[in-house]
């Protein structure tokens, strides 16, 4: 009675992590950018009981020994980096990646020696908007909507000459223009820099969807240059004009929803019924 218990309030727990997630899942499907996260299970001890010798009969197939387990815990929340629906909001500054790949941003952050470095995080956000950087009045640059750089192939952040629009093709090359002059040929202004994702399960998410790699993981072992590693290739492009919504499907997380909560009603009742039979053992009269 007492494993059952024991077991049973293990599990509650790992299943209430669960539905934590799932219920973060559901809160965010419209939430332009957002990764779902999906949730893995393992046992957490597995012990053999010793059966009596009168199970050990002639021609028996099956193993002698009882699997008993204490319990299951969350083994692994893994982001769901596949594509959502894109949807067109006609804003030039408006871009989404189809295909398996994520932009790369730059966060300012100071190093340990004190001095100012940029942190590179990944997002599959793309509503940027073209925004001044304090005393610079000559370049706009491709920001998040909180300031963060859009970062290129060279590391630094794409510009555009004040008064001048950009296009952004499949490869995600940026072109300014301007809108008056349409005669005019287009000024190469850059190449977005776009990663793509080899072990999602190393990615720790830092908020405002975006995410980093693990600080004791190699990068390249996480993640790779999209456009160097034949992007086109693998379906990989750019959409200007485009928002990506979330890849939650809202009829597959109710469903799994209510398999969740009655798997945690099943494993409370278990330990009602331990309760009630271990209450049972102690009023016993000999």
């Amino acid at each position: 009675m007492n494993h059952s218990m024991i077991s049973s309030a293990v599990t509650m727990r790992s299943l209430q992590q669960k539905l934590d997630i799932m219920s973060n899942n559901v809160a965010n499907f419209n939430t332009a950018g957002y990764k779902k996260k999906t949730a893995t299970f393992e046992d957490v001890l597995t012990n053999i009981k010793q059966q009596p010798e009168g199970f050990r009969k002639e021609g028996r197939l099956t193993p002698i020994g009882l699997t008993q387990s204490w319990g299951a815990r969350l083994g692994q929340v893994k982001i769901d980096l596949s594509s959502g629906t894109l949807s067109q909001s006609g804003l030039s500054t408006d871009l989404a990646i189809d295909g398996q790949a994520v932009f790369a941003v730059l966060n300012p952050v100071t190093d340990p020696n004190g001095a100012q470095a940029m942190e590179e995080l990944y997002t599959r956000e793309g509503s940027f908007q073209l925004t001044f950087r304090q005393g610079d009045n000559e370049n706009a640059y491709l920001a998040t909507k909180d300031g963060l750089f859009v970062s290129g192939v060279n590391g630094q952040p794409i510009t555009v000459p004040a008064g001048y629009d950009m296009r952004v093709d499949e490869q995600g090359n940026v072109f300014a223009y301007k809108s008056s002059e349409p005669e005019t040929d287009a000024i190469p202004v850059g190449q977005i820099k776009l990663m793509q994702v080899i072990r999602s399960n190393y990615l720790e998410e830092v908020g405002m969807n975006r995410y980093q790699v693990s600080p004791d993981v190699d990068r390249n072992l996480v993640v790779r240059d999209a456009f160097a590693a034949g992007a086109l290739e693998r379906g990989i492009s750019v959409k200007q004009g485009y928002v990506e919504q979330s890849n939650v499907n809202l009829g597959d997380e109710m469903v799994e929803l209510m398999m969740v909560q009655r798997a945690f009603q099943l494993n409370s009742r278990a330990i009602a019924s331990s309760d009630t039979m271990m209450q049972l053992a102690n009023n016993l009269r000999g």
